[in-house]
């Protein structure tokens, strides 16, 4: 299981870091899709798992199956170890 840092992988980090850059947008789902710049990410099984530790989320309540912005969450950023993250805060 992911907790810090040095727990992340080239997929993961960047993952977090392209969702902290605002350009993202999740479905409203349980096992949620991500879109990066309109485009469907190619690793939707660490998408998943992101979204299921609390890391990514959508920044808006949406209707099931609905395309909304992602934001990187509080837990995220610290995952990546916060500073130097660009993009909103969650």
């Amino acid at each position: 299981m992911l907790g810090s840092q040095e727990d992340l992988n080239y997929r993961e980090r960047a993952t977090l870091r392209a969702v902290a850059l605002g350009t993202a947008e999740i479905t409203c789902s349980s096992e949620p899709d991500l879109f990066i710049d309109g485009l469907a990410c190619c690793d939707q099984s660490t998408v998943h798992q992101l979204a299921r530790l609390g890391w990514i989320e959508p920044e808006v309540s949406g209707r099931p199956g609905e395309r909304v912005r992602a934001q990187i969450t509080a837990l995220g950023r610290a995952a990546l170890g916060g500073a130097g993250v660009p993009g909103r805060a969650a």
